[in-house]
């Protein structure tokens, strides 16, 4: 077996007092903006501006982002302690999330220039950034790409779809995986940064079911012209850029989860131990106090994967197989207290009133995305118990 898995890493005090620091931030944000404010955002089917501003003047915004560049620094753990508070206060931001992640392969990869047009108006609010990657026919095969950019004099032409693209047009800036040629009988892919506002770019909003202030897009691509300037790093090392922030990626994602997990647990609880239809707390009942206690505990060794995954990354350790066994455990725990919480709340759980079904969509996705729980399996299988591949 593959020696991927090594005993835990300590913290520091000055680590431990930024982090508290970070976390008082964030609850005072979510302080200004509670629940009420992002169901009436999701309700009217536009991102939470208001917030987002807020984010960015507290400073939480420029975490993860150099001080050189006018960032707060500090680490992945401040980030994903703010989604997870934020996730757990029921204000869920996946802005947050998106942007965090899509900036991530040009402040490693980009120019100065680079960095300083797109990554800095990300800062203080003013700009929001997706990432386009998924598309119809290919799955989680990135190497089945077919959105196609051209070499042309002075730039890039741009032709193919995307879906499933969150944010898209709410967006500002979009980081974008295209096929750029062939190369040893495999698609050569390409990142590439642009202005969602670019001619040439349209937009189909998805129907999806879930209550959300995020929406969900079909993307296409009609002749869209850039310039030399706007590929990020080399061409042809797209998917291992791509590769270089997935381990943020699921980390985030695990925290999203927790949160949306220990928010909709909270509820359950408060209503099991005032709800009394025989005269006896339903808390008190074991058939209704054991799911939710195994979920609290699910929970909690989530929480403790994906801290260890945040530790390993930032010191430039082994953080892979961490990040993601995070992301698998928090996205089954969180979805086990969700299930729950439906269960011990009967058929109130389905009135939109009792805020409890509006949470089930948000959780389950992360079963699926940013990637399904299938291929992390394969992963583990693969990388941690070195196990051949199937596919």
């Amino acid at each position: 077996m593959p020696d991927a898995i090594d005993r835990p890493v300590n913290d520091s005090a000055a680590d431990e007092e930024r982090l508290e620091a970070v976390r008082e931030v964030a609850r005072s944000i979510v302080a200004r903006f509670p629940r009420d404010y992002w169901l009436r955002c999701a309700r009217e089917g536009r991102p939470m501006d208001e917030m987002w501003r807020a984010l960015g003047e507290s400073g939480l915004l420029a975490l993860r982002v150099p001080e050189r560049y006018g960032g707060m620094g500090g680490s992945i753990r401040d980030l994903a302690a703010v989604l997870e508070i934020m996730s757990e206060a029921g204000v869920p931001e996946g802005s947050l999330l998106l942007t965090g992640f899509a900036r991530v392969p040009i402040l490693e990869q980009g120019t100065e220039a680079q960095i300083e047009r797109w990554v800095l108006p990300t800062l203080d609010g003013t700009h929001r950034m997706c990432f386009a990657l998924t598309e119809p026919d290919a799955g989680t095969n990135s190497f089945n790409v077919r959105t196609a950019a051209k070499k042309i004099d002075g730039g890039w032409s741009i032709n193919g779809q995307k879906v499933y693209i969150s944010n898209a047009r709410e967006s500002d800036t979009m980081v974008i995986l295209c096929r750029t040629g062939e190369k040893d009988g495999r698609a050569e892919l390409s990142l590439f940064v642009l202005p969602t506002d670019t001619p040439g770019i349209g937009y189909d909003r998805l129907d999806i079911g879930q209550l959300s202030p995020e929406n969900q897009y079909a993307v296409f691509f009609d002749d869209v012209r850039i310039g030399d300037d706007q590929l990020i790093g080399e061409r042809g090392m797209g998917l291992r850029y791509l590769f270089s922030g997935l381990n943020p990626e699921r980390i985030l994602t695990a925290s999203y989860a927790l949160g949306l997990g220990e928010y909709v647990l909270a509820k359950a609880v408060d209503y099991v131990r005032t709800r009394a239809p025989f005269g006896k707390p339903t808390g008190s009942y074991q058939a209704v106090q054991h799911p939710l206690a195994q979920a609290k505990a699910d929970l909690a060794a989530a929480r403790l994967v994906n801290q260890e995954a945040a530790r390993r990354f930032e010191r430039d350790e082994e953080a892979g197989p961490y990040a993601a066994m995070a992301k698998l455990l928090a996205s089954q725990a969180a979805t086990r207290a969700c299930d729950a919480a439906i269960q011990v709340h009967g058929g109130y759980a389905f009135d939109n009133q009792a805020d409890i079904i509006t949470i089930w969509p948000l959780v389950r996705l992360t079963m699926i995305a940013p990637v399904n729980n299938e291929m992390v399996l394969n992963y583990i299988g693969q990388e941690i118990l070195g196990l051949p591949k199937s596919y």
